[in-house]
């Protein structure tokens, strides 16, 4: 899978969904426009609804709940992980990245644009709060 970069500061779930898809930003952005998503949406990052909504027209399948996170050897082949969990006025919001496992060996996603590098190992960084099965 390869990492998909966000092009908006909050379009991060936009993003993950483009990777596991494996289209473009611009094409999950006008697809999630056209369902009424949009980036600048604080929703995309407090609710897992309009991500799921945009995997679903992508013909991806999310597990119905999040599982917290107990440790990375637990997850899944691919999963959506919440990191840098916060609470924002009241309000829970987190940055989206994908994990993958291939052959054996795992790795995370990060659309965010800052990162030199968007395929991380750095596993002791990230600290995710719970998790979301995908099956492509």
């Amino acid at each position: 899978m390869k990492p998909v970069i966000q092009r908006e500061t909050t379009g991060c779930g936009i993003a993950c969904a483009a990777a596991i898809a494996g289209i473009s930003y611009a094409k999950a952005k006008k697809i999630a426009n056209g369902l009424g998503i949009y980036a600048k949406d604080e929703a995309l990052w407090s609710d897992t609804a309009l991500v799921r909504r945009l995997l679903a027209e992508l013909g991806i399948t999310a597990e119905a709940r999040e599982i917290p996170f107990s440790s990375w050897q637990s997850l899944p082949d691919c999963a959506l992980l919440s990191i840098k969990w916060r609470l924002k006025q009241g309000v829970p919001n987190w940055h989206w990245v994908v994990f993958i496992r291939e052959n054996g060996t795992g790795y995370v996603l990060d659309s965010n644009k800052a990162l030199t590098i968007p395929v991380r190992t750095d596993f002791w960084r990230m600290k995710p709060r719970w998790y979301i099965a995908i099956t492509t």
